[in-house]
């Protein structure tokens, strides 16, 4: 039988108590509000998603929409520039810092993931990096955009792909994990 050096998880040993996202009454309050309001079926109008989460610390420009259902961590780690589009079932799952440009889209289902776990470490230590999405950049439906990863302008990940690296301005990624497909098109080269 080979012996291997691989590290064993020991997950009595787990401590992220180094992590503070934010005061006890903070977090609970947005927990409520936000299920009530933005992660929710019901029929706010668009002003009241984007109130609430100012309300919470999210840095929002102008004209963005924000479709049902949409989780949202921590909005305080959240800033969307102007005209965004935010699909129903987007989850944005921001342990830490997470910026989407202007005129980017999040499509339905969309994940934006920026917490991780070190599998190197017996404790399975908890890692966050932040997202960086410039304008004009594309998410596509159920695909995921992993810890740390910064998509260049109007960067595309296609339909259920999953974005480990950095995705180059204009790049078209698809796959898992994602990789270069081609160059995206502007709207006068169609």
């Amino acid at each position: 039988m080979e012996k291997t050096s691989a590290t064993r998880t020991d997950l009595s040993k787990y401590d992220n108590s180094w992590y503070k996202p934010g005061g006890l009454v903070k977090r609970l309050a947005w927990y409520l509000v936000g299920r009530l309001t933005v992660n929710t079926y019901l029929p706010f109008p668009v002003s009241v998603k984007v109130l609430v989460l100012r309300v919470f610390g999210a840095k929002i420009g102008k004209s963005v929409m924000i479709k049902p259902k949409v989780n949202i961590k921590y909005p305080w780690f959240l800033t969307i520039g102007e005209n965004a589009w935010i699909g129903e079932n987007v989850w944005i799952d921001n342990l830490t810092y997470v910026t989407i440009g202007a005129n980017s889209c999040l499509s339905q289902g969309a994940l934006l993931l920026t917490g991780n776990h070190n599998y190197k470490t017996s404790t399975f230590d908890l890692r966050v990096d932040p997202i960086v999405l410039e304008d004009g950049v594309w998410i596509g439906a159920k695909a995921v955009v992993c810890p740390g990863v910064h998509c260049g302008s109007h960067a595309m990940l296609t339909v259920n792909s999953v974005a480990t690296k950095n995705l180059s301005a204009y790049g078209i990624y698809s796959g898992n994990p994602a990789q270069f497909s081609r160059k995206r098109k502007t709207g006068r080269e169609n």
